[in-house]
């Protein structure tokens, strides 16, 4: 797998000297931050067919915590990447990967932010932000999610046949991942950041990386995102035309009408029309790029 030489020479050295993890079982049930959950709409999917469950995913420095969904009996599988918000693995994320586990799918969602604290058990946003999702580095997620590739192959997975998609927080590292490894053949970013300010932790951001782009990705993107503004969205729509091969291949697509979050049928962001359609374009374009 590749490595990020530049991401190791900005980040804190002692985000690698880490022995311990503090999130070494993912419990149940929806992040203390993203309650009261909209019961009416959330999606439940079982786990018929499925094996699911808790993995552990060794790491450069010990065993990250992690949710496996994949067909039962199916040999090589291809491999999805699944990527969460800032909430942590918790029960939209399973769910998600049982959704995709069920269309044939060998899915590892990884608790990336197990060395920084668990997300799921802090009640505010705000909070999580300052402990958790702010100070895990890039550098330390690259090599994580290549840790995760290596298990889901060594599982008997088909890593050549490699995915990633995340949301919020994690579409910001779907961007980075598929111009860090250049196994990955598609990402799909659900309204991932694509400009902030640069710091230790976040050296580069989605649209420094056009140039470097391995894999073509789908970027899925709300028009009334106060998060992220659409001002934003254009420019990395017009900086992918000038990048490498991979970020000319890519798109976006902006739902005029849709708030950040569309997809979280937890949330009350939850857009039911453009959620549906935002799943069918991920599925195809997985599908088109070999996935």
């Amino acid at each position: 797998m590749n490595e990020s030489k530049e991401f190791d020479s900005l980040v804190p050295a002692q985000a690698f000297d880490r022995r311990s993890f503090l999130v070494t079982s993912l419990g149940a049930g929806f992040a203390l931050a993203t309650l009261p959950v909209a019961a009416q709409t959330a999606i439940r999917t079982d786990a018929a067919g499925l094996l699911e469950g808790e993995v552990k995913v060794p790491v450069h420095d010990g065993a990250m915590v992690a949710y496996r969904a994949a067909p039962a009996g199916v040999a090589r599988a291809p491999v999805v990447l699944l990527i969460s918000e800032i909430f942590g693995v918790h029960e939209y994320i399973r769910d998600t990967a049982r959704r995709l586990a069920k269309l044939g799918y060998f899915v590892v969602a990884p608790e990336l932010f197990a060395r920084q604290g668990d997300p799921r058990k802090i009640e505010s946003v705000a909070e999580i932000i300052d402990r958790i999702s702010s100070k895990t580095p890039d550098a330390e997620v690259m090599k994580d999610l290549d840790a995760t590739v290596a298990w889901a192959a060594g599982q008997g997975a088909d890593s050549a046949r490699l995915a990633i998609t995340g949301f919020c927080w994690g579409g910001r590292i779907t961007w980075l991942y598929s111009a860090h490894n250049p196994g990955v053949k598609a990402g799909v970013a659900w309204y991932g950041r694509l400009v902030s300010p640069v710091n230790a932790y976040n050296p580069r951001h989605p649209i420094d990386l056009v140039g470097e782009l391995r894999a073509p990705v789908l970027g899925l993107y709300g028009g009334v995102d106060t998060g992220i503004p659409v001002d934003t969205v254009d420019a990395m729509e017009a900086a992918l035309k000038t990048g490498s091969p991979a970020a000319r291949a890519s798109q976006i697509h902006l739902y005029d009408n849709a708030p950040h979050a569309f997809h979280a049928d937890y949330r009350p962001s939850y857009r039911k029309e453009e959620a549906e359609d935002g799943w069918r374009r991920m599925l195809d374009w997985f599908r088109q790029n070999g996935v």
